[in-house]
């Protein structure tokens, strides 16, 4: 995602917005970048500059939504961020090489040394931050005389070892500094951050004291101190449990309509202005950024409820990966067989074949990450198209 603009940047942002309009797909109209949801009022994710006393953390949260927050602690975005010798703690030994180039991480108790050497000189430093589950692959930060750096490799679950982090291989590298590690600046690192953790109450200063690692309950449902407050007070004066469904003091993206539910996902995941703006590669986009995919697809329209990132995926559940799950989320919208109706304007498929994801959002190699992702351009994919954007 993007990060919040200085008022300079946002003239410069709906300048560039209004040029685009005039030359891209309807689509257009109905999407916004982050940027501008930021700039509204109210909650969105990534949004910063909370009192860190406003957030409770998922415990808090738990005793009120204990099965709930119990499922979401095992998916993959709650174990989007863990200090790095916890997370390498299965992996204690970890290689890799290019060229001349030998690459290590050796953990042991509560450190994580992460080691490269060209055969003559050695470089060391000590790993902070993993970044990833690692079922797919996991990046480390680390800090040196106040200044972070992105380690040049990562882990890969499908290949279980070390390799170049994805964008940042180097054929031929100035020196050993450059063959370790790139310096990434603090916006870059608070992108990090805002977008694997929760609870990040600034966009000027890294600070990891008050944040909760992985993204839980309030990441998404924004700081829930007067909510839990309200709840408090209302459980003590009925002497009881209360009814919730007014949602007081706490935000219910389950409300939102369906353009600004894909771009509320997109608020990490990439909304299509956002990667309209930020001009990522093609087929990079496949993994980045689903909902910028999503909303390319001819049966998204001007959006539909049946349609959004949440009416195929439970963020509150590990993502299901049979493909035969998705069947019935394709036939909210498609007829089985026959005619198509008011309510079901899809048209049947002439194969007529299960697992419909199979066919109509084919999983594509990703260039570095050594995974191949299910494109969310849902098509009719012919042999020889080209690849859509």
């Amino acid at each position: 995602m993007l990060l919040p603009f200085t008022s300079l940047r946002m003239v410069l942002l709906r300048t560039t917005l209004a040029f685009l309009l005039c030359c891209l797909p309807t689509i257009a109209f109905a999407q916004l970048a982050t940027v501008e949801h930021l700039a509204k009022p109210g909650f969105w994710p990534t949004r910063v500059n909370r009192p860190t006393d406003e957030f409770v953390g998922q415990a808090v949260c738990a005793k009120c939504h204990a099965q709930i927050a119990a499922v979401q602690k095992t998916t993959a975005m709650a174990q989007s961020l863990a200090s790095a010798p916890e997370a390498l703690q299965t992996h204690p030994s970890l290689t890799f090489r290019s060229g001349r180039y030998a690459y290590a991480i050796n953990t042991s108790g509560s450190q994580s040394v992460y080691t490269v050497t060209d055969g003559d000189h050695q470089l060391s430093a000590l790993l902070a931050w993993a970044f990833g589950n690692g079922q797919v692959g996991q990046s480390y930060l680390y800090e040196n005389d106040r200044r972070w750096y992105e380690a040049r490799t990562s882990y890969f679950g499908s290949i279980d070892q070390l390799h170049f982090t994805p964008g940042r291989a180097l054929a031929s590298p100035q020196d050993l500094e450059e063959a370790m590690s790139r310096p990434v600046n603090n916006s870059d690192v608070m992108r990090c951050f805002k977008c694997h953790a929760t609870g990040v109450t600034s966009d000027r200063i890294v600070s990891t004291d008050n944040l909760f690692l992985g993204i839980s309950c309030e990441a998404c449902h924004g700081p829930g101190g007067k909510h839990v407050a309200e709840m408090q007070a209302e459980i003590l004066a009925a002497g009881g449990a209360v009814d919730e469904k007014e949602q007081k003091f706490i935000f219910n993206p389950a409300l939102l309509t369906p353009n600004d539910s894909v771009d509320f996902c997109g608020g990490c995941h990439g909304t299509w202005w956002d990667v309209q703006l930020a001009g990522k590669e093609q087929r990079t986009n496949v993994l980045l950024s689903p909902p910028y995919r999503l909303v390319g697809s001819k049966c998204w329209g001007k959006g539909d409820a049946r349609l959004t990132c949440i009416a195929c995926h439970d963020p509150h559940a590990p993502r299901e990966r049979r493909p035969e799950f998705y069947d019935s989320k394709c036939l909210a919208c498609h007829v089985s067989s026959g005619s198509v109706t008011a309510d079901h304007p899809g048209k049947p498929c002439p194969a007529g074949s299960p697992k419909c994801v199979s066919c109509h959002m084919p999983k594509i190699e990703v260039p570095g990450f050594h995974h191949a992702f299910p494109d969310h351009r849902i098509r009719i994919v012919r042999t020889g198209d080209p690849f859509p954007d």
